[in-house]
């Protein structure tokens, strides 16, 4: 199946890839890569990159990075927090790409769609940290990362295989964090505060 497909399901495509990289964007950019390297998935003219070994090398150093870096109590917070700013313009440059056969209008509108479910799945990840970081034991914060990493990556194969089911559970997401957008917007204020108070410390 060929990405570059215009209407109904390239939506879906960019709706699950977006909300994947909002959750752990080396993941998804490494998934993408390799389905493109071995022939599984054909990215757009514009999205080749990914496929360069470079690229996906470059991906699995960061993502074997934040595996580790997202579970350290304290230190999550920071990597979050600067995080904020590479998810979701990675997500927007990714959805940018994705439509540079179409006019430069919705060329616009996806950009603006994949940053904003980027931010949507970021926010949510803050607001779901934010109610689990303040328990004693690790384990709950480390099996909600594996969780997230798993996600992203199945997120985003499903999406080349399946990607209205992909982008339904996507849009499916969205919405629950839309409905508690209150929760979510104080859970990112609180995370730069404590992202803040790490770094003074």
């Amino acid at each position: 199946m060929k990405l570059p497909i215009p209407g109904q399901e390239l939506v879906a495509l960019i709706v699950a890839v977006s909300f994947a990289a909002g959750l752990n964007v080396y993941a998804t950019v490494a998934t993408l890569g390799i389905l493109a390297h071995t022939g599984v998935l054909v990215l757009p003219n514009a999205l080749h990159l990914l496929a360069s070994w470079w690229v996906i090398g470059a991906s699995l150093a960061l993502f074997a990075v934040e595996f580790f870096a997202d579970k350290v109590p304290a230190f999550d917070l920071v990597w979050n927090a600067l995080h904020t700013f590479i998810r979701i313009p990675v997500a927007a440059l990714i959805a940018w790409r994705a439509t540079a056969t179409l006019s430069p209008q919705q060329q616009l509108l996806a950009t603006l769609l994949g940053a904003a479910i980027a931010f949507a799945a970021h926010g949510g990840k803050t607001a779901v940290r934010a109610a689990i970081t303040p328990s004693p034991e690790p384990l709950s914060n480390i099996g909600l990362s594996l969780g997230e990493d798993v996600m992203a990556i199945c997120l985003t194969w499903l999406a080349t295989r399946h990607p209205y089911t992909a982008g339904f559970i996507a849009a499916s997401f969205v919405l629950l964090i839309v409905l508690l957008i209150r929760f979510v917007w104080r859970a990112l204020r609180s995370l730069f505060r404590s992202a803040e108070n790490a770094l003074q410390s």
